[in-house]
């Protein structure tokens, strides 16, 4: 049997590879076509019609051997057509992770490499001054602030990130509270200034009516600030106390003059 003719019998096998399908619990719909894979393969393509697999179908490859007609089932695949309904490209998990997904108890480490940390011996310009008068005793308060004992301290490209996304927070210059404001933050007696590299543009907010708790750029501002002088009168922080016993009483609908006489 030449080549020729054993892949026209492959070809022709349509049968075979609709059976091969049906023995696999399978319920192939229309043949579709069927194409070589060479000298002694055929895949055939049927349609499948099987839910959340829209535009998919089946694939069978048929083989021969040279010097037998037997015909044998290599391979039995599900493949997508033009058009299927495919899956999103997969994504690792820490590149899905947005702020606010953290929740109570969720576990989320930081990866080895993160470039937002480095190892606590590298200089990222975040230190702090003593004098000669400190207190011996202050040395472990003094550790933490240098970093010892945490393995991984904020990187430089870290503090510029965290700088950035708070600038551009509701905490920030541009905020529509800071822009309405008359004074800002850096001037404000409930201002509690970062410490290291960050301390003269953030701080934070320690007035319970204002950004309380939230981290807030120097130049940031509310209505609350420490400076805001109280109103004069007795009425709310907006309008001075509004007096109606200096308005004269006067009835309505009396007419004068001649009108009033008919």
């Amino acid at each position: 049997m030449t080549l020729a003719s054993n892949g026209d019998r492959l070809l022709a096998a349509v049968d075979v590879a609709r059976t091969a399908l049906v023995e696999d619990g399978q319920q192939p719909g229309t043949h579709l076509e069927s194409t070589r894979e060479g000298d002694w393969a055929v895949a055939h393509y049927f349609e499948a019609d099987l839910a959340g697999y829209r535009g998919w179908q089946w694939c069978v490859v048929l083989a021969g051997a040279p010097g037998t007609d037997e015909i044998t089932v290599s391979e039995v695949v599900l493949l997508p057509g033009q058009g299927s309904l495919l899956a999103p490209n997969w994504v690792p998990w820490n590149e899905r992770v947005v702020a606010g997904d953290l929740s109570a108890g969720d576990v989320l480490a930081a990866e080895p490499d993160d470039p937002r940390l480095v190892p606590n011996q590298i200089d990222t310009d975040d230190q702090f001054a003593f004098s000669d008068d400190d207190d011996p005793d202050d040395i472990g308060q003094i550790a933490g602030k240098l970093g010892l004992g945490r393995r991984r301290l904020l990187s430089r490209e870290g503090r510029d990130d965290a700088a950035q996304r708070w600038h551009d927070s509701e905490y920030g210059p541009r905020s529509e509270m800071a822009i309405a404001a008359a004074y800002s933050c850096a001037s404000c007696g409930f201002y509690l200034p970062l410490a290291g590299a960050l301390r003269p543009a953030f701080g934070v907010c320690a007035n319970e009516y204002s950004a309380d708790g939230h981290v807030v750029a120097a130049d940031y501002g509310c209505g609350a600030h420490s400076d805001v002088p109280a109103p004069s009168g007795g009425g709310s922080p907006a309008y001075d106390a509004y007096d109606d016993g200096a308005l004269e009483i006067v009835s309505a609908g009396v007419s004068s003059g001649a009108d009033a006489s008919s």
